[in-house]
């Protein structure tokens, strides 16, 4: 189950019976006395099949925008307000409209996943390249291909190939996601007096594979990267005991009480000064 989510400026609310978790640097890393299975900061995947959990799809315009989608199901632009210096690398979202939660159903590739928006509809493109996020249910329509490209620098982006590739067998023929500038729009608020400062973009799932308008920046929350979570896991196989082994170390047999405790101090980190306690009253007994 995905937590609800926290942005910054927030207030944050101080729960009474768990400990407050440690707060993020701004530059997006964890402080180093947090656990990373309860980072929230974000980053970027290093491969397609690391993205899951909650995401911010970070489209490539001027200024930095990202895909959203309101209670409707449209989808938009919506402009980035958290970054560092206005590098589209650190952004992260300040509205749950611009978070999509990835994720995969048994039989999909790696490289395969689907967008599931903060109103409960799925990110879909159908084969005429229109945008939508109003299906709860995931289809062939609601799922992306996630291919990775570099420029000319050597910096990764991601194309989301879409549904409106239809059958095509040639990779040049692909059709993405992309934030084009809508001439129409722009075009009409010229015609109406009206200011053309803001940039009107239109959203197409059918934009050639060679625009760069298609290149985007994929952001996630780092304690969903796979190595957390198996780090996650092994922490949490480690701190298993069972009571034959914690007899084993007594050197006696517990009672329910002892074991109950003894397990719940290899939880906390403090076994070894709690089994020790428990040798020391078996001692004390046996020469009572």
């Amino acid at each position: 189950m995905v937590k609800p989510l926290t942005f910054k400026g927030e207030k944050k609310h101080k729960k009474r019976k768990h400990h407050e978790v440690a707060s993020t640097t701004t530059d997006g890393n964890a402080s180093s006395s947090m656990d990373p299975s309860q980072d929230e900061s974000w980053t970027m995947p290093e491969f397609a099949g690391e993205l899951t959990g909650p995401t911010l799809i970070v489209l490539p315009t001027v200024p930095p925008t990202c895909l959203a989608s309101d209670p409707n199901g449209n989808v938009f632009a919506s402009p980035l307000e958290n970054m560092i210096e206005g590098d589209p690398k650190t952004a992260e979202p300040h509205s749950v409209q611009q978070v999509w939660i990835a994720s995969r159903v048994a039989g999909m590739a790696s490289n395969e996943v689907n967008f599931k928006g903060s109103h409960g509809g799925y990110l879909s493109c159908d084969q005429y390249g229109i945008l939508g996020a109003r299906r709860e249910a995931r289809g062939r329509e609601e799922t992306f291909v996630l291919d990775m490209v570099s420029d000319e620098s050597g910096r990764t982006w991601y194309q989301l190939r879409t549904a409106a590739t239809s059958n095509t067998v040639k990779s040049e023929e692909y059709k993405y996601i992309g934030a084009i500038l809508d001439s129409g729009a722009a075009k009409k608020e010229a015609d109406d007096g009206r200011s053309t400062k803001k940039v009107s973009l239109a959203l197409r799932g059918d934009v050639e594979s060679s625009s760069e308008d298609t290149r985007v920046l994929l952001r996630m929350q780092v304690r969903f990267k796979p190595q957390t979570q198996a780090a996650k896991e092994a922490a949490r196989v480690k701190e298993k005991i069972s009571r034959q082994e914690l007899e084993s170390a007594a050197g006696r047999t517990l009672t329910d009480e002892e074991a109950r405790r003894l397990k719940r101090a290899k939880r906390d980190g403090s076994y070894h000064e709690a089994i020790l306690d428990v040798r020391a009253k078996g001692k004390h007994d046996k020469y009572a």
